[in-house]
């Protein structure tokens, strides 16, 4: 039973204009039932912001999940006045 993460921090998709998204893709061996991988899904969505995008089952029972979370940007809301030379 393992789980195996690998965090992709790659756009893999073509994006609505401004929004930025970062992926990560999980996989969940056969071993693990429906439920436990809802309960880990759902940890990881309250604790991490995580949203569901895709899950695939493959034909021998490995689930692969692909998790997304928009990235915010900040904005600086101050800009400290230009030094100009000495008048």
């Amino acid at each position: 039973m393992t789980v195996s993460q690998a965090s992709d921090h790659q756009l893999d998709r073509v994006p609505a204009r401004g929004v930025e998204w970062e992926f990560e893709k999980i996989t969940f061996d056969r071993d693990f039932s429906r439920s436990v991988v809802a309960k880990l899904l759902v940890e990881r969505a309250e604790h991490g912001g995580w949203e569901l995008d895709r899950v695939r089952i493959t034909p021998d029972g490995v689930r692969r999940v692909v998790l997304r979370r928009k990235i915010i940007r900040m904005r600086p809301t101050y800009a400290p006045p230009t030094v100009g030379p000495p008048a």
